[in-house]
């Protein structure tokens, strides 16, 4: 008998039919792969795994006997632990990370009451050390940075013996190092007999790990690969129709839109010289923390460079903060668009529409007048354009797909014309359908130039006519395209 027997589930959302007849089997010591695109199921599958949802219909058998948890905590009680792509949860403003590994214990009426800061540090040096990772024990989590809370997390789940461990895009915000020390890890959990099922859109991930490949589309199973994995198949498979050749075609550009002459992203960093053309889709891969969210930062006025010069047009830019940037035609989606780009669920302002005119409030609403029409109009627009899943432009972004979400992110910038789009980590959590649907939407754009950080090149190289590498703060070199088959390497 597998550990874990997912057996023709079903489950609906009103007239949304989520999952439909799905089955799953994962056994010992072993890691499947779950893909599928956004709305495909994967998530609901999870929630229902991890007792955040039941199912309407079928049956799950773990470990020879039938498995309903009510609740996350049942779920880790009988030993499956799911750790989420967002880390927002994870930790609490003002908690130190030693506080955080152990925030399940405080909660848990089977450990002491009382615990001195001393067992606490100890305790979590214990947890980081079992797991290989290093971390700051006593740092704020609030200070951590998205990759520090996913090992914050992954850590954590496995100090709880789990015996199936549940990871959605883990690697989304992990440097190659960091990625790597992951592998290590779920090969010596599963050489320990613990199961893994991983659900991510990066082929390097796959190919380093997965024993089994499972597609989900439509809320349907429809397709596995087992060793040696033919990912070209199972792209096609999750997607339903033929990949478009990876490296764009070569166009002509316009005139020079942004110079930038001598920047110095630090003191003791290398200056750098970089021109983009209009029309030109330009991108910068390099490391976690090689620099490439501080220059777009810097572009967009949050933040400053040391030294160097910017130039729009011929003319010089100095952009102090996000509006004189966006004044000056440069607009740009940032890396974690939950807490840089969407209105918290439940407030107003959180619906596809208000998402896309909120950097248009002055211009569409003059005087104060609230015409909600042409907010229902640009929303609608772009839902056809990008292909968003939504009923209508009303309807909340915190409904849509990760993959959605993004895609209403970028819709926002298409509202009104702008001279330079910067977007940091734009696929992000984003699958290969929804990838393409963006990508095209990119270089659809010939009226403006627009500047990429990504870590993964072969997004990079999927969606721009330049690729660059960061490296320390500078840029080094231009990329080839061949060169690439997954993560970057740290010496780049």
């Amino acid at each position: 008998m597998p550990l874990l027997d997912v057996q023709n589930i079903s489950r609906a959302f009103g007239s949304t039919q989520a999952l439909r007849d799905a089955s799953l089997q994962v056994e010992r010591g072993e890691i499947v792969a779950l893909m599928g695109a956004n709305g495909a199921g994967k998530s609901t599958l999870v929630k229902i795994l991890s007792g955040l949802y039941t199912a309407d219909s079928g049956r799950i058998v773990w470990e020879d006997t039938d498995y309903k948890p009510q609740n996350p905590a049942e779920a880790a009680a009988r030993g499956i632990v799911t750790v989420h792509q967002s880390t927002d949860v994870v930790g609490i403003p003002g908690l130190s990370v030693a506080d955080a590994l152990l925030l399940n214990q405080f909660v848990d009426r089977s450990h002491p009451f009382f615990l001195s800061h001393k067992t606490v540090r100890r305790k979590a040096a214990r947890i980081l050390q079992e797991a290989g990772f290093d971390l700051p024990l006593d740092r704020d989590f609030e200070t951590l940075g998205t990759a520090d809370r996913q090992m914050v997390a992954i850590a954590r789940a496995l100090s709880q013996n789990a015996r199936l461990l549940i990871l959605d895009e883990p690697t989304a915000s992990l440097s190659v190092r960091e990625a790597e020390r992951l592998y290590d890890i779920l090969r010596q959990l599963k050489a320990r007999g613990i199961a893994v099922l991983y659900i991510s859109h990066r082929t390097a991930d796959l190919e380093a790990l997965a024993d089994r490949v499972v597609i989900l589309r439509g809320g349907r199973n429809v397709g596995a690969f087992s060793r040696p994995i033919d990912f070209s198949a199972a792209i096609e498979t999750m997607i339903g129709r033929s990949l478009e050749s990876a490296r764009p075609d070569q166009r002509e550009f316009g005139q020079a839109v942004l110079e930038l002459k001598g920047i110095q992203l630090l003191p003791d960093s290398r200056p750098f010289d970089l021109t983009v053309h209009k029309g030109e889709v330009v991108a910068i891969t390099g490391v976690l923390g090689a620099g490439k969210s501080r220059l777009l930062s810097g572009l967009f006025g949050v933040g400053s460079f040391v030294s160097g010069s910017i130039t729009l047009n011929g003319r010089p830019s100095n952009a102090r903060k996000p509006a004189d940037a966006i004044a000056a035609g440069v607009v740009m989606a940032a890396e974690d668009r939950h807490t840089s780009s969407l209105i918290h669920a439940g407030w107003p302002g959180e619906s596809i529409a208000s998402t896309i005119s909120l950097p248009h409030l002055n211009r569409w609403y003059r005087s104060g007048f609230m015409f909600s029409k042409r907010e229902e109009n640009e929303g609608n627009a772009a839902i056809k354009r990008l292909g968003i899943k939504a009923v209508d432009s009303l309807a909340s972004v915190w409904s849509l797909s990760g993959g959605n979400q993004q895609k209403t992110v970028i819709a926002r910038w298409e509202a009104e014309p702008s001279r330079v789009l910067l977007l940091d980590e734009p696929f992000q959590g984003v699958d290969v359908g929804a990838r393409q649907d963006i990508i095209a939407t990119i270089r659809s754009h010939t009226d403006r130039a627009t500047l990429i950080a990504t870590s993964d090149a072969e997004e990079a190289h999927e969606v721009a006519d330049r690729v660059l590498v960061m490296d320390h703060h500078t840029l080094r070199e231009e990329t080839k395209h061949s060169a690439f088959t997954g993560y970057q390497e740290d010496t780049v």
